[in-house]
């Protein structure tokens, strides 16, 4: 079983000998997207186009590739048969991480609640590299990729127990801009002309925004946070765009050598292979970039399975979520499900009905919930997805208005219509509820931000001021410190109950 991952926090390798596999996997229907450039053949794919969980015109379309062309980076276009991949492209969504990596994102969460409004990211940003033949851009992305094709020719081949191997890999995820200057903290999408040259730059859309003034308040303090609240041309957005499909472009690339090592091994027919990501971007659409937000673009990500004994050219519309991925594994190592588990196996939606050994007895339901606590959103968040519906609760559930979208027929989210239709708004809110008590939920995280907020100070001792001074928004801070650290005093002083 090999199980890649893009976009996760920092690339990581690891292969053992162990687990069952159980087959899974096939191939969608090819369908030309932005940043898929045509070959120099004319009547095959050019690279391959997979989207880690963007939005818009991008979501999650995985290409039929029948072409074994060789790139410049001695990647095949590996040839994927008949039997190939699986998507439940309309489905996954991601449930957030609790808290954020590094001490600044983390002070930046915990005090989401006092009453400032900070730039806590640099201005995004694009940087082509010069070099025209420069295809690996992202060296330790590629390292670890070598690692793993290197561990499947040396190891795996000579393995007679099952193996598992999880690669992880940092792009697409944007690289960080530089600590100093004007685009401190931001996020840069950056490429060479090899991958941008595959982008049809023609094709890609520039996002409707809402004016700043009719945004929802907490998309109002996430676009300010991540700094584009300000002007930006319409070169400016496509670039950016375009950027991150030429990143995805080489993520595919490094996916190609794991499939392509598989095929040389003869190991491809009876290893089961699953490709997701744990966010996607936003690239600008609702006028952000990165993640931290339940619009499509950041929640819904790609979900990918092949390996044999799974139906072939299948896209399951059913809805699902990454905490299935766990079952599912275990499914396909024959392992009993607990029936306490959050997630569902999507074996039974993916396997051939002669294939399917699944032990899950429970059925998936119709609904996904997603969660975030973190930084540059001012609001516990939670979406409900079912059927057509997207319900976005914040908070407390009266703080802050909810958001009701009909994705059906507002699949760019623009027209919140809560307030348009209270008899579903209501009933989804209750269907929320009936899942997560969400507002005893954000009561809690409010409790712990102010403790752990709390601790950390104590730990800095008369370092304080001067360390949360020089944080990711040190260029806001520094303007008026006395004004900005008396607001986080007021505001550990009011409703501490700790």
């Amino acid at each position: 079983m090999v199980v890649c991952r893009c976009g996760p926090d920092d690339g990581q390798f690891c292969g053992s000998g162990s687990g069952r596999p159980d087959p899974l996997g096939r191939e969608t229907e090819a369908k030309r997207e932005p940043w898929l450039a045509p070959s120099p053949e004319g009547n095959s794919p050019g690279s391959l186009g997979t989207e880690c969980g963007a939005g818009g015109e991008r979501f999650f379309r995985w290409k039929t590739y029948i072409s074994s062309r060789k790139s410049d980076s001695g990647t095949s276009l590996y040839k994927l048969h008949e039997k190939t991949w699986y998507s439940f492209s309309q489905c996954i969504y991601k449930l957030s991480n609790l808290l954020p990596i590094t001490c600044s994102n983390r002070v930046e969460a915990w005090t989401r609640d006092v009453d400032f409004l900070l730039h806590q990211e640099g201005r995004p940003m694009v940087n082509l590299i010069p070099d025209k033949t420069k295809a690996r851009i992202m060296e330790e992305d590629w390292q670890n990729t070598d690692k793993a094709t290197s561990w499947l020719r040396k190891e795996a081949i000579n393995i007679t127990q099952p193996f598992v191997l999880y690669l992880g890999l940092n792009l697409p995820h944007p690289y960080p801009s530089p600590y100093t200057g004007e685009n401190f903290g931001s996020s840069t999408f950056q490429t060479s002309p090899y991958w941008l040259k595959k982008v049809f730059y023609e094709a890609i859309k520039i996002p409707k925004w809402s004016p700043l003034s009719e945004m929802h308040p907490v998309d109002y303090y996430s676009s300010y946070t991540k700094n584009c609240t300000g002007q930006f041309t319409k070169k400016e957005i496509r670039d950016i765009r375009a950027f991150y499909y030429a990143m995805c472009a080489e993520t595919d690339a490094m996916l190609g050598e794991i499939i392509l090592t598989l095929y040389q091994l003869n190991l491809l027919q009876k290893t089961v292979v699953i490709f997701t990501s744990d966010h996607g971007e936003l690239a600008m659409d609702h006028r952000q970039f990165y993640k931290m937000s339940m619009y499509e673009a950041s929640s819904h990500v790609p979900l990918l399975i092949m390996g044999p004994g799974i139906k072939a050219n299948l896209h399951v519309p059913d809805l699902v979520s990454l905490v299935d991925i766990y079952p599912t594994l275990l499914d396909i190592a024959g392992v009993p499900l607990h029936q306490n588990l959050s997630g569902y196996s999507l074996v039974p939606l993916s396997s051939e009905a002669s294939s399917n050994n699944s032990k899950s007895t429970r059925p998936h339901p119709s609904w996904i919930l997603s969660e975030f606590h973190g930084c540059n959103v001012n609001a516990s968040t939670y979406m409900l997805r079912i059927d057509k519906w997207k319900y976005i609760a914040y908070s407390d559930g009266a703080s802050s208005p909810p958001q009701l979208f009909d994705l059906s027929s507002d699949p760019d989210e623009l027209t919140n219509i809560a307030t348009r239709f209270p008899e579903i708004t209501h009933s989804l809110d209750q269907k929320l509820r009936s899942i997560i008590n969400y507002p005893v939920v954000s009561a809690s995280v409010h409790q712990y931000n102010k403790k752990q907020f709390i601790s950390w100070k104590d730990s800095l001792g008369q370092n304080y001021t001067k360390v949360i001074a020089n944080l990711r928004w040190h260029q806001d801070w520094l303007k008026e410190p006395i004004k900005y650290e008396s607001a986080i005093n007021q505001w550990l002083k009011t409703n501490t109950n700790l």
